[in-house]
């Protein structure tokens, strides 16, 4: 069976040259899914490998904008329409300078089985620019999302496809997207977008959701070792959204994050990150990390290196992709870290993560730990179906329980392929096996 793997992998690489990031994702999964397939080979007979691999659909578009100034420029946006087995598109928009096809393409297939872990009934998909909202106005943030929406409002809605943010997409944009959705539909589909103000159909805790899921996730890995997060020293790397909500359900638990970085470099606040003051410097003055360091006695700024050189007991990569290496997995390991749950999606190159599992600790891959924020997202379409709302704990409790379904169907199917304890196995085959049956049951579509 391992032939097939690799022959499909293969058949990606050639259709997809120079997209090294989506390469690495496809690997990931294939390689982990070989038990699966040889315990049920009609996967691989029925063509679900080569059919999973390939999008459904890949939208590229112009999308020209007018800044302050006058001056024209012109992007290019993305929509990656992956797999709807389960349900709609479901995944972000990241608006960064790094954005490409491949990047987007890796985002997306990682979305299909992050997706289905959840439950929830939803496919996978990614979308975004590679315009940067860092250092512009508001007006010019709102023209570029006008812009982009008028393209890409052709390919969404509440049934087929429905976007939420990611890097460079918060609430700003998210209010500005769907006011041109709105306006060019002429159509209040509150469940065309996720991530939105609370006055206007947005999700209680969704803001937390990641950052929170993914903490949770921790804690759960540490329960089958009969331990918790009380007392762990963290090292968390970003400063956005899932950063600071990690370190918010981390320290709810009792835990000491210490760490938290952007990209001029990381602080180290051996006293325990000020999170009120953290917040303040990048959801309010959208500063810098220095700022945080200049009004917070005992905390400093390194520019060199990586957070992953603190000694910690737990490291929470919730940045980018391939931001914690072989080297940075070294340093954690011989520091005498003994868990790592991804925030960010795949932040932990290949050679980390082996460094990882070589050691026995205890590691689990993005798609498992950080499904909180989709999941959530994913309770705000239902709120926007029955016109509803819950209050902050009733949303809490149901991320809860999900995140806490996720990890045991990860330790159960680690178990049943002959490998317990192995998270990547878990969540590749839990996902895969959701995702597969459906598309065999829905025909060669």
């Amino acid at each position: 069976m391992q032939d097939v793997v690799e022959k499909v992998y293969e058949q990606v690489v050639a259709r997809n040259r120079g997209e090294a990031e989506f390469h690495q994702a496809v690997r990931e999964v294939l390689e982990s899914l070989g038990p699966v397939i040889s315990k049920h080979p009609h996967y691989a007979e029925d063509g679900l490998l080569e059919r999973i691999v390939e999008p459904e659909r890949q939208i590229m578009f112009r999308v020209p904008w007018v800044d302050d100034a006058g001056a024209v420029h012109v992007n290019r946006g993305f929509r990656i329409e992956f797999n709807s087995a389960l349900g709609p598109y479901k995944g972000g928009l990241r608006f960064h300078p790094s954005v490409n096809a491949g990047i987007i393409k890796f985002l997306g297939f990682e979305q299909i089985f992050k997706n289905a872990l959840t439950g929830q009934g939803i496919g996978g998909g990614k979308g975004g620019s590679d315009f940067d909202p860092h250092g512009r106005s508001d007006a010019e943030v709102m023209r570029f999302c006008q812009s982009f929406m008028t393209e890409l409002s052709r390919h969404i809605g509440p049934n087929t496809d429905v976007p939420a943010g990611d890097i460079g997409v918060g609430g700003r944009e998210i209010g500005y997207l769907f006011g041109q959705y709105k306006r060019l539909r002429n159509s209040y589909d509150a469940g065309v977008l996720t991530g939105k103000g609370l006055a206007w159909g947005g999700s209680l805790a969704r803001t937390e959701a990641t950052g929170y899921g993914t903490v949770l996730f921790a804690q759960s890995m540490l329960a089958t070792k009969g331990d918790s997060l009380e007392g762990k020293k963290i090292a968390v790397s970003g400063a956005g959204n899932v950063a600071i909500y990690a370190i918010e359900k981390a320290q709810q638990l009792g835990a000491k994050p210490i760490t938290f970085s952007d990209s001029s470099g990381y602080v180290v606040d051996e006293a325990g990150v000020d999170l009120e003051l953290l917040k303040q410097v990048k959801e309010v003055e959208r500063g810098r990390v220095a700022d945080y360091v200049s009004r917070r006695p005992g905390a400093r700024l390194v520019t060199e290196g990586r957070p992953w050189d603190v000694p910690v007991d737990v490291a929470l990569p919730c940045a980018t992709q391939n931001e914690l290496d072989a080297d940075s997995a070294a340093s954690l390991l011989r520091n005498g870290c003994a868990v790592v749950a991804e925030g960010a999606n795949m932040p932990c190159t290949p050679e980390a993560i082996e460094a990882f599992q070589a050691a026995g600790i205890l590691y689990a891959p993005g798609k498992a730990s950080n499904a909180g924020g989709v999941a959530t997202s994913a309770l705000e379409m239902e709120q926007n179906a029955g016109r509803t709302r819950w209050d902050f704990a009733t949303a809490e409790a149901k991320l809860t329980g999900i995140m806490a379904d996720i990890h045991d169907s990860c330790v159960a199917a680690a178990e049943t392929y002959g490998r317990p304890g192995d998270y990547v196995l878990g969540a590749n085959a839990a996902g895969f096996t959701r995702v597969a049956d459906v598309m065999i049951a829905h025909g060669i579509v």
